[in-house]
């Protein structure tokens, strides 16, 4: 019989909830400020690609080796904690020698270092609260990560106009500060090593767990990953190429309204995430993603043929949908998936290299298309992609969630 899970302290679950808070603020200092400040010290933009290409191809490569460790490590807070100080050295190497060794050194840090942290997040919430209460816990991490990411943004924007782009990754270096002692309220002893691994921890006293190899031959598995590469395929050039549409078409809102076009999702995540780890007790796996794919082809079509730049701020509730859906359902079907297996976290990591490949080509071919055949057709073809995503959910994704007698007899 699987050993039953105590709910974690409210010191525990409050302090994992700043965690998140603190390193979404953190992780939002690497988005597009590099190419901001690697431009205001005189680099050119074929060096700035060159950075950002490298540590793209890293944090590809390493999602794999990335939840391996999370798996073999006897303390996922310990290797969060290291994860974190690691980005936060990156961030102030930026700031301090932005010469083109140091650059690539920090870039090639920040990107090794989230590879581990996202699978620890989940590892973390995953050996807190048990199987049975990780939707919840999910959605909640997702709320807290999309108001982090907002607050960041606002700050770091405003910290680069008053000051200067330096500044934002000396905020960056200074929120790892408060993101660690978030981390520190974490009681170690409450985290389960077996369940944060995806293990089962039998009454006996006795860990179950799979092969790698049995982990992988997993149909479920393999579909999920295929249906991800999908999401990102056609969902990660949208709002880049929706961006240049709008600089084209109302120049001087255009920094408004992309800015409106990061926020509006922003805010539906932190208002629909909990209730979409509620519901995915309730319904169950495959509705959500059905709604996810769904929204995210609408948007598509919507891109294709609306022209009104005012109008397209209101089609990004369509990306907010699609977020809130997919940041609480990647990780919650993988658990699912993985259960009983002992490796949670490496499950995570080839996920994570579905995604990090959907993302790459997604921009590329969205790019060749919008070139040679306008914007309106790449729209439609990112649309015709999430289509087919969502056939492929409909058709063959199983339905992941378990019954109760699973949970307590698996």
């Amino acid at each position: 019989m699987v050993k039953t899970a105590a709910a974690p302290s409210r010191q525990s679950s409050r302090g994992l909830d700043w965690f998140i808070f603190f390193l979404a603020d953190v992780q939002t200092g690497f988005g597009p400020f590099i190419a901001v400040y690697l431009t205001t010290q005189k680099w050119t933009q074929s060096q700035i690609g060159l950075v950002l290409s490298i540590g793209g191809i890293v944090g590809l490569i390493g999602q794999m080796p990335g939840g391996a460790v999370v798996d073999a490590a006897r303390s996922e807070r310990l290797v969060a904690g290291l994860a974190v100080a690691a980005i936060g050295l990156s961030a102030l190497a930026y700031a301090s020698w932005p010469i083109f060794p140091v650059v690539v050194t920090a870039a090639t840090l920040h990107a090794a270092a989230s590879c581990v942290l996202g699978p620890a997040i989940a590892a973390i919430s995953l050996g807190l609260v048990g199987p049975d209460a990780m939707s919840e816990r999910l959605g909640r991490n997702a709320r807290f990560a999309s108001i982090g990411n907002g607050t960041a943004a606002a700050v770091m924007g405003t910290a680069g106009y008053l000051v200067s782009s330096r500044s934002v990754f000396l905020v960056t270096f200074m929120l790892a500060i408060p993101t660690l002692l978030a981390l520190a309220r974490i009681r170690e002893r409450e985290i389960d090593i077996a369940r944060a691994h995806g293990a089962v921890l039998r009454d006996e006293g006795e860990v179950s767990a799979t092969s790698v190899l049995a982990l992988v031959r997993r149909p479920a598995l393999l579909i999920f990953g295929f249906a991800v590469l999908l999401l990102q395929l056609a969902n990660a050039a949208m709002l880049p190429l929706m961006a240049g549409v709008v600089t084209t078409r109302s120049a001087t809102w255009a920094p408004v309204l992309i800015a409106a076009c990061i926020i509006v999702p922003q805010a539906i995540v932190a208002l629909m995430s909990p209730s979409v780890g509620r519901l995915a007790q309730q319904w169950g796996r495959r509705p959500l993603l059905l709604l996810g794919f769904a929204a995210l082809a609408v948007r598509g079509l919507l891109f294709a043929t609306v022209h009104d730049p005012y109008l397209l701020v209101a089609v990004q509730a369509f990306d907010g949908i699609t977020a809130a859906v997919f940041s609480v359902m990647v990780p919650l079907i993988v658990a699912d998936i993985a259960f009983g297996s002992g490796h949670f976290n490496l499950a995570q990591g080839i996920v994570g290299t579905a995604t990090g490949i959907g993302a790459s080509l997604s921009t590329v071919l969205a790019g060749y298309a919008s070139d040679q055949f306008g914007s309106n057709v790449a729209f439609l073809g990112l649309a015709g992609v999430a289509a087919v995503g969502l056939l492929m959910i409909w058709l063959v994704m199983p339905e992941t969630r378990r019954s109760a007698e699973q949970s307590g007899g698996n």
